[in-house]
């Protein structure tokens, strides 16, 4: 039942935000199995199987230097391994917060899609563009070493509408770091319509930002909202511990 009204509310309100809640890691996991499959992907950088530790700090995580792609706009789950979906919703609680910044912004892609005219809604339905993980690490190190274009580009590259027409009849945007280019039409002008497109889903009126304290913990609907970190000192020990479900729901 709990896991069910969850799961409605963020339906409807694409963010949850629960105040100095203080959930261990262990309850963390625990309440987001009732939410629906846990991902492990990433297990092994925290002794609690289904956390992952977010922080810049290298000795808590082996894979910090990644995490600074999430100081721009994202949807988590649009360039994975293989064939998985995007997952459902992340659940993220804090441990320790930055002095200044850090905190998380969230923007509806379902409101960026209602917002749009009939005609760009035609227009856009129409467009696919491939995303990669090498588009949003690019945005941190514009000038990367050989080695650094390797790891990325052994990631392979996923084709997407941008328009995802949900199972509930719902229509969203996809957009954000990873979108690399528009199928079909010329690069720059391509790329000039995805940040235009991001820009206006991400105006101040329609994000919500998250001023963390030591206790908090936020749910939101990564299918239908997207997110960013705001930067904070890269030496902060700052950390918040992620919880995410596996979503069932392709991208089409």
């Amino acid at each position: 039942m709990v896991g069910a009204a969850v799961l409605d509310a963020l339906e409807h309100n694409g963010v949850l935000v629960f105040r100095g809640l203080r959930l261990d890691p262990e309850a963390q996991v625990d309440f987001c199995r009732r939410l629906g499959e846990i991902d492990h992907s990433s297990d092994g950088h925290h002794p609690v199987a289904g956390i992952y530790p977010i922080t810049l700090d290298k000795s808590k995580n082996a894979s910090a230097a990644y995490l600074k792609a999430t100081f721009d706009w994202h949807i988590d789950g649009c360039t994975p391994l293989g064939e998985e979906c995007p997952q459902k919703a992340t659940v993220l609680s804090a441990v320790q917060v930055a002095e200044w910044g850090g905190e998380t912004e969230f923007a509806n892609s379902y409101a960026a899609y209602d917002a749009l005219t009939e005609q760009e809604k035609e227009r856009l339905g129409a467009l696919r563009v491939v995303h990669s993980l090498e588009a949003s690490q690019r945005r941190v190190y514009p000038d990367p070493t050989p080695e650094q274009v390797e790891r990325w580009r052994a990631r392979r590259t996923h084709e997407h509408p941008l328009v995802w027409t949900h199972r509930s009849g719902r229509k969203s945007l996809v957009l954000g770091a990873s979108a690399d280019y528009v199928v079909g039409v010329d690069l720059e002008h391509g790329r000039a319509l995805l940040d235009e497109l991001l820009v206006r889903a991400t105006l101040p009126d329609r994000v919500y930002s998250h001023s963390w304290s030591v206790g908090d913990t936020v749910i939101w609907d990564n299918q239908g909202v997207l997110h960013r970190a705001a930067p904070y000192d890269p030496d902060s020990q700052r950390e918040m511990l992620r919880t995410t479900v596996l979503g069932d729901e392709p991208i089409q």
